[in-house]
């Protein structure tokens, strides 16, 4: 356990005028700061160290991987949002990745503090740029407890990004393939680039 993020958060309670021991918090700045071990465990990691071994293969069409499951802490307060990402990506070559790499990458990349929009972008790339593929499209939607929590907006809006490169931007011959196989693009979409 991180001793100096317990006592920071210690100190951040007492600040607020919390007793903590009268409350039977004595050890819960312990508790939050292994708890943040976790929800920060991606923070100075890189991409290329979770794909293991690449895999020739005969398939030379489109992978899909969808409903990887994800929280994440928004960087402005440090409250969760979560949801799922949908990962299609189409090889070069043949040359693919064993598909639980995709959750890795999904939860390595989420476990550090997040903007949404900068996680959909951060998936595309480490699949375009480490496996080499030919184009790949990203869908993520989530909830957002810093919306929910302060009252902006109701407890099942959720924002969904999307980041297509390659073969698979937007406005390509595949677009429709894609959309196709997510069912269209729902919910709140804030943006779809079309570089590349």
């Amino acid at each position: 356990m991180n001793e100096k993020a317990a006592r920071a958060y210690r100190a951040f309670l007492e600040a607020y005028g919390l007793d903590l021991q009268a409350l039977g918090m004595e050890k819960t700045p312990a508790r939050v700061a292994e708890l943040y071990e976790v929800l920060l465990s991606g923070v100075g990691r890189g991409t290329k160290e979770i794909w293991g071994e690449v895999f020739a293969s005969d398939y030379h069409g489109l992978l899909t991987v969808t409903g990887l499951r994800f929280h994440s802490l928004c960087e402005h307060h440090m409250l969760p949002f979560f949801g799922t990402a949908d990962i299609i990506y189409d090889p070069r070559d043949g040359m693919v990745a064993g598909l639980s790499k995709m959750e890795k990458l999904v939860q390595m990349l989420s476990r550090r503090p997040q903007l949404q929009e900068r996680l959909t972008e951060e998936i595309a790339r480490a699949v375009m740029d480490d496996l080499r593929a030919r184009g790949v499209f990203v869908r993520v939607s989530a909830a957002h407890l810093c919306m929910t929590m302060k009252g902006d907006s109701s407890p099942d809006t959720k924002i969904t990004t999307v980041r297509g490169l390659g073969t698979l931007a937007p406005g390509g011959q595949n677009e429709a393939r894609v959309l196709a196989l997510l069912g269209g693009i729902d919910g709140g979409t804030t943006d779809v680039c079309t570089e590349e």
